[in-house]
């Protein structure tokens, strides 16, 4: 972490700190939110790109896993959100970027992703909702919804082989995103950002969308 925050310093001459964070963790967040304040004073902008993933049948996914998803990919989100939240509010002023998923965009959703999707079907139904809540308070929220990226998050799932990694988005078109939220007039909300893998969407080599098993 000492390095990235040090490589962002110098490259785009910056201040940056680093604080570890496991944001499935209340009390990590916590801190998270009081130290960013306390250093920089304020906080105008948060962008939630915190996620895991898993890929189970439902009768075959560990509970305390479905536990895991909940904390980070949904709780992480919300809680992180109402933390900060009050501070725009009170200055009338800030901007909610959450990566939610493109498979919110995909109805049925894919075979072994149900607790996965699902949560991020009701993030994506949270954010909608905060979107109408904030916009009187001239607080601007954005979810981003990317096809499947070339990350860490990926790197596991069964479906994905080596050959097949050019299909996949990069990091930085989702970063992409994030820049033409953030570049939006200030009379203007881009509720939802959709960009999909161009060669392949959310269905085989990526990702096996078939709903009904082979006899």
């Amino acid at each position: 972490m000492d390095a990235t925050v040090k490589e962002i310093k110098e490259k785009y001459g910056v201040d940056a700190i680093g604080i570890p964070t496991d944001v499935g963790k209340l009390e990590d967040l916590k801190n998270l939110a009081g130290k960013a304040t306390a250093h920089f004073k304020k906080i105008d902008i948060l962008v939630n790109v915190a996620g895991v993933s898993s890929q189970h049948p439902f009768h075959q996914q560990p509970i305390e896993e479905m536990e895991m998803l909940a904390n980070v990919n949904y709780l992480g989100y919300v809680r992180l959100i109402r933390l900060v939240i009050p501070q725009m509010v009170e200055r009338k002023e800030g901007h909610i970027i959450n990566v939610v998923s493109g498979s919110t965009l995909v109805d049925p959703i894919p075979r072994g992703f149900l607790t996965y999707s699902s949560l991020k079907m009701g993030l994506r139904a949270f954010l909608k909702g905060l979107f109408w809540e904030m916009r009187e308070h001239n607080i601007k929220v954005t979810s981003l919804l990317p096809g499947v990226v070339a990350s860490d998050l990926t790197d596991h799932l069964k479906d994905v082989a080596v050959e097949q990694r050019d299909r996949l988005m990069s990091p930085e078109a989702v970063a992409d995103m994030v820049i033409f939220a953030l570049s939006c007039p200030a009379n203007s909300n881009p509720l939802e950002l959709a960009v999909i893998n161009q060669l392949t969407t959310w269905t085989k080599p990526i990702i096996d969308y078939k709903q009904t098993q082979a006899k």
